[in-house]
C-alpha cells in the first residue's frame, strides 16, 4: 500500500496544492486535511504547508497552532508520526511547541523571494535520509518572517544534538547560525523556511532537489 501523507489546509494556506503534488510525485497517496478536522484519516505523515494561515494575524502560525487538526497532529507526532512544516508550517510547528525557537521578521524587515542554496547538515531525519550530509540543494524561499531565533541554551542544544537540518549559504534573513531548518529530538519532525515542494519538477522549479524530502518520507513510512 502507498504511504498516506496528509496535507493540511488552513484559511489562508496557499501552498497546499504544491505540497500535495510533490507528495504524489514521490509516490504517496495524498489525504487532504482541513483545519477544523480532528480526524487525521489514518495518514502516515503530515505536511503543514506554507502560506498566510489566518492572515498571519496575532503572530505567524499562532492561531493555526490552536486549530483542531493541530491538536491531533501534536498527539500523533508524540507517537512518532513524521511531520514536515514548510515556511508558515514551520512557524506553526514552533507555535505548537513541536519545534523550539521562533521565526521573526527578516533582518532589514524585507520580504525575500529567492532561490536559496542550502547545506544539508543532518541526513538522518525522516525527511532527509535520501540526501547526503554536506550536500547543497537549491530550493525557493519566499518569506518576510523567516529569521530563526532562540535563546543561547536552545541553540547550543540544537547544535550539540545535530538537530540543525539545513543551513543557508547566503543568510539573507539573518537567522542565528545560518539556520534554515531544524528537527525535534527524534528526527521525525522537521521544519524549514524554504519550499521543497516548489522544486520537484524541472519545468517549474530551479531544481528537483526538493523532491528528496518527500521521497525520504515515503521511504521512512515504508520501512
Amino acid at each position: 500500500m502507498s504511504a498516506k501523507i496528509g496535507v493540511i489546509t488552513f484559511p489562508g494556506t496557499l501552498d497546499d496544492v504544491d505540497a500535495a503534488r510533490a507528495a504524489r510525485i514521490a509516490g504517496a497517496e495524498v489525504i487532504s486535511l482541513w483545519h477544523a478536522d480532528e480526524d487525521l484519516k489514518g495518514v502516515d505523515a503530515v505536511v503543514v504547508p506554507g502560506g498566510f494561515s489566518y492572515g498571519d494575524y496575532l503572530r505567524t502560525g499562532a492561531i493555526s497552532a490552536l486549530a483542531p487538526v493541530m491538536q491531533s497532529v501534536i498527539e500523533q507526532a508524540g507517537k512518532g508520526m513524521p511531520v514536515l512544516g514548510i515556511c508558515n508550517g514551520f512557524q506553526i510547528l514552533t507555535e505548537a511547541r513541536l519545534l523550539p525557537g521562533a521565526l521573526t521578521r527578516n533582518k532589514g524587515l524585507h520580504f525575500h523571494c529567492v532561490d536559496a542554496h542550502l547545506v544539508v547538515e543532518n541526513n538522518t531525519t525522516a525527511w532527509t535520509n535520501t540526501l547526503e550530509k554536506g550536500q547543497q540543494i537549491l530550493i525557493p524561499a519566499k518569506h518576510g518572517e523567516g529569521r530563526f531565533q532562540a535563546d543561547a541554551e536552545t541553540i547550543a542544544q540544537l547544535e550539540g544534538e545535530g538537530r540543525v537540518v539545513f543551513r543557508y549559504t547566503d543568510n539573507f534573513n539573518g537567522s542565528v547560525n545560518d539556520i534554515a531548518g531544524i528537527s525535534n529530538e527524534t528526527g521525525r519532525i522537521v521544519g524549514l523556511m524554504p519550499h521543497p515542494e516548489h522544486a520537484v519538477e524541472k519545468l517549474t522549479g530551479p531544481s528537483i532537489d526538493g523532491l528528496e524530502l518527500f521521497l525520504s518520507a515515503v521511504g521512512t513510512i515504508a520501512a
